[in-house]
């Protein structure tokens, strides 16, 4: 009989014994004790591991010692704070620690060290809370590369995808380039694909395409004044999550499908006659199955805005100085105008 996980076994238990056989029979079977088919039969979830108490260390005793000079450190300089070395040999010379390893010193004080900061005020406390969507409210947007063979050549190009929060649908485009005009573009494929606009917040990471300059660690930003142009437009309101590795969970959606679309997708279109065609034959390989979304699917597209009467291109438009716009423009991207 293969290994079964505790969860399959239950539910093996179970489908059994609904077949009509014996308590005695299930443990000869499963080679398991009453004990377990008695709980497999009150419950579909096994139980949660019993948490054994921490076992008693040698460094007990010299914790609340620890503790006190990691809160000195706190109104400490820099330069003039507890190293663990530092910490070792005082507790060596001063409290007479012996059979104490230096590895388990270094642990605790690992453990320790930010835990004070947050008790004393000095950091925040890091939490998280379990994301909730509503249909058609909220999206994720990111780049993500992809080889394609373009003409007989490995070309890496850049993937842009937009993923709806709620139902997880996502749609995806190519592009030589993760500039400005490549993500405008995808933006405009995505909304007509849709059939609308989500009708809250659209989160992104501080990419140059939209983002000009990050202010602090605050989620205050200095925007690129097409990408504000094209915000006007589609009336879309960006939620800009934390720089770096604080702020990558924000948008773990979308991260995650860039990935699926690497294992999955890439592989049939590795091959390309050239990008032009390769763009055009991805919104209908791109897609996940409908028939297990159907149903939240269907809300997302009750609930998203409407898109607006004027279409618009990723793409700045060129023309004469003067016309269709402030005299002094020399480019814009429709339907604001926007200095070059």
């Amino acid at each position: 009989m293969p290994d079964l996980s505790k969860v399959e076994l239950y539910a093996a238990i179970r489908r059994d014994s609904r077949a009509g056989v014996s308590g005695r029979g299930l443990e000869r079977k499963y080679r398991v004790g009453w004990r377990t088919v008695h709980k497999a039969l009150n419950g579909s979830w096994p139980e949660a591991r019993k948490k054994y108490p921490p076992r008693p260390s040698k460094l007990d005793p010299f914790k609340p010692v620890i503790d006190q000079m990691l809160v000195t450190d706190l109104d400490a300089p820099r330069k003039q704070r507890h190293t663990v070395t530092w910490i070792y040999a005082r507790l060596i010379d001063e409290h007479q620690m012996s059979d104490v390893s230096d590895q388990v010193v270094r642990a605790y004080v690992a453990l320790r060290r930010p835990q004070i900061r947050v008790e004393h005020g000095r950091e925040p406390v890091n939490a998280f809370i379990v994301q909730s969507h509503l249909p058609g409210m909220e999206a994720e947007v990111d780049f993500g590369e992809v080889a394609i063979r373009l003409r007989g050549e490995l070309v890496t190009c850049h993937l842009f995808c937009l993923r709806m929060s709620y139902s997880g649908k996502g749609v995806h485009r190519i592009s030589a380039s993760g500039g400005q005009e490549a993500f405008f573009e995808g933006h405009a494929h995505a909304f007509n694909v849709l059939g609308g606009v989500p009708a809250g917040k659209v989160r992104y990471d501080n990419l140059k395409a939209a983002v000009a300059k990050v202010l602090g660690f605050s989620r205050l930003r200095v925007e690129s004044d097409r990408w504000i142009a094209l915000r006007s437009h589609f009336d879309l309101e960006a939620f800009y999550c934390q720089p770096g590795l604080t702020g990558a969970h924000e948008k773990g959606g979308v991260e995650g499908q860039i990935g699926w679309f690497r294992r999955t997708m890439s592989r049939r279109i590795r091959y390309a006659a050239d990008r032009a065609t390769e763009r055009d034959r991805l919104p209908h390989g791109a897609r996940r199955p409908d028939v297990p979304m159907r149903v939240r699917r269907a809300a997302l597209l009750q609930s998203l805005c409407p898109m607006p009467a004027r279409q618009v291109g990723g793409r700045p438009e060129y023309g004469r100085r003067g016309r269709g716009g402030d005299p002094g423009c020399q480019g814009w991207v429709r339907p604001a105008v926007q200095s070059k």
